[in-house]
């Protein structure tokens, strides 16, 4: 005889299918600056939403695990269809926006960017590049074949450590690290549930190969990542900072969620707030655009 299974997300296989049949399978590509494209306000689902006990311990029998709530994030993160849709779609892709940073003296200062990515099996095969554009320069961040190097004038440089270290940690700690948590061979646990600002939320904590640990606030309603937070050193300091990546304003784009506004705290203090004016995935990338130029000098001058 079969015991009944006190999870009480057993029918949550149903629910995200019934969510998918509901959900729009048109393409939406958010513009903005002038001459932008009209897009049409997101078209949602209220999911059902999921009874928990917000005084339940991470070890209750009740309680969601934390591989089961990761899960829920990837299949609506997926437009309900998870990874199958994200996979396909989020091969590659292209970003612009504004980032907002504020300085030590309380000035801020706004760069242009645009992000570019190309995603291999693992995160450590993916091909990622950051170009900067300021009122004083431009240059480019690039990570490949497992290196951070930069580009300015067509020249290769070597960024300064702060930067390369901020720069992987945009990828380390980051909602896509936890859609790909599995891929990467990361390891979840679950932090209990927690009540902020009259918000029920799942907490979750993730490690990855390298032993970076970053924990996740995840709406019990939506499944939405609402912000994380991480602990890390910078260079040439010994104290940790505790960092924390807020998110807002989540759009369709492509049929999967994205948050279009990010916000960074540094110990409390606002860092940088990235917004996306668009995002396209499915664009073709060349190779080049990831290669070291002084690689590629050595490969035409042996």
């Amino acid at each position: 005889m079969k015991s009944k299974t006190p999870f009480r997300f057993r029918n949550l296989t149903l629910l995200v299918v019934s969510l998918a049949l509901s959900a729009s399978a048109s393409v939406v590509r958010a513009q903005g600056g002038r001459g932008r494209e009209r897009v049409p306000p997101p078209k949602t689902t209220t999911p059902a939403r999921v009874p928990i006990n917000p005084s339940a311990k991470p070890d209750d029998p009740k309680a969601p695990t934390a591989e089961q709530i990761a899960e829920t994030v990837i299949a609506f993160a997926g437009g309900g269809m998870g990874r199958a849709v994200l996979n396909q779609i989020r091969r590659n892709g292209l970003e612009r926006g504004r980032l907002t940073r504020t300085g030590q003296d309380g000035r801020a200062e706004e760069t242009r960017y645009e992000l570019r990515f190309v995603r291999g099996e693992k995160a450590e095969k993916d091909k990622v590049r950051l170009d900067s554009k300021t009122p004083q320069t431009e240059f480019s961040l690039v990570y490949g074949d497992g290196q951070v190097f930069g580009i300015i004038n067509g020249s290769p440089f070597t960024p300064r450590a702060d930067a390369t270290a901020d720069f992987i940690a945009q990828q380390a700690h980051s909602i896509d690290a936890l859609l790909r948590y599995k891929e990467n061979e990361s390891k979840l646990s679950a932090a209990g549930k927690e009540k902020q600002q009259g918000i029920d939320v799942f907490v979750i904590d993730l490690t990855d190969k390298a032993n970076r640990k970053t924990r996740y606030f995840i709406s019990a309603r939506s499944f939405r990542v609402l912000w994380l937070e991480y602990q890390d050193t910078p260079p040439g300091s010994a104290t940790a900072l505790k960092y924390t990546k807020r998110f807002y304003d989540y759009r369709l784009a492509q049929s999967t969620q994205v948050p279009f506004r990010t916000v960074l705290l540094e110990d409390g203090k606002p860092m940088s707030e990235t917004r996306i004016s668009t995002i396209t995935y499915g664009v073709k990338m060349e190779d080049s655009l990831f290669r070291n130029p002084s690689s590629a000098s050595t490969a035409a001058n042996p």
